[in-house]
């Protein structure tokens, strides 16, 4: 968590302007999350006034266009060269990757009435990679919705998982697991002992088993 004193250090003592802003409010939300984030911490951080960013930006609402712009821009587009399955397979890999990084956008990726141009050619070019592969404009919305909700649903439960692998996510089961009475919960007790703590378990590797299950099902339906 990011003090109400912290500065950050890409933007400090230089000249604002609304890139650094973004570039400001981008830092600040990976560090606080975006419940947390007010004009007035992110002018802290930025070492000015909360009316010096009023001068490069409408307000909060034009800064989370914005960030969530960015975010779709970090996003890799379906490429062009691949058939649509392994082209959307693609792109969803990166945005898992990108919401792993900004673990507050998930919840803001589709809320935003006023989408930048980075938002909407994005859109756009998952659409095209739909219709290219054959798809209908109908089994496009379905497609289109599916990925997408699978994809946001699994980036906010990442996002909210106190761990998801490793030593710390043994340590968290196994504490768990062990005050339990295993005749009380034995499907719970051999869930967690015989595979959640068996070495080389990870919860993010779950993400790629579900989105072919999603792919191989549009596809064999389309």
């Amino acid at each position: 968590m990011v003090s109400p004193n912290t500065k950050l250090p890409s933007t400090k003592k230089q000249r604002l302007s609304p890139d650094r802003v973004l570039d400001g409010a981008m830092a600040l939300a990976d560090e606080i999350g975006v419940d947390a984030f007010t004009i007035r911490k992110l002018a802290d951080a930025l070492d000015t006034k909360p009316m010096t960013i009023y001068h490069h930006v409408a307000g909060k609402d034009a800064i989370l266009d914005g960030m969530v712009d960015r975010v779709f821009a970090e996003i890799d587009r379906p490429p062009t060269d691949l058939d649509w399955k392994s082209a959307i397979r693609h792109r969803c890999l990166s945005a898992r990757d990108v919401l792993a990084r900004h673990p507050w956008a998930a919840s803001l990726m589709e809320s935003r009435t006023s989408p930048g141009p980075e938002t909407l050619g994005h859109h756009d070019a998952v659409l095209g990679c739909l219709r290219r592969g054959g798809l209908s404009l109908e089994m496009t919305a379905h497609a289109y919705a599916l990925v997408d909700s699978y994809l946001y649903g699994f980036a906010l439960q990442e996002a909210s998982l106190p761990a998801t692998g490793g030593a710390e996510m043994a340590d968290l089961a196994q504490g768990l697991i062990e005050p339990l009475p295993a005749d009380d919960y034995p499907h719970l007790t051999e869930f967690t002992t015989d595979y959640v703590l068996k070495p080389g378990y990870d919860f993010r590797a779950e993400f790629e088993f579900g989105l072919d299950l999603i792919l191989d099902a549009l596809e064999a339906r389309a």
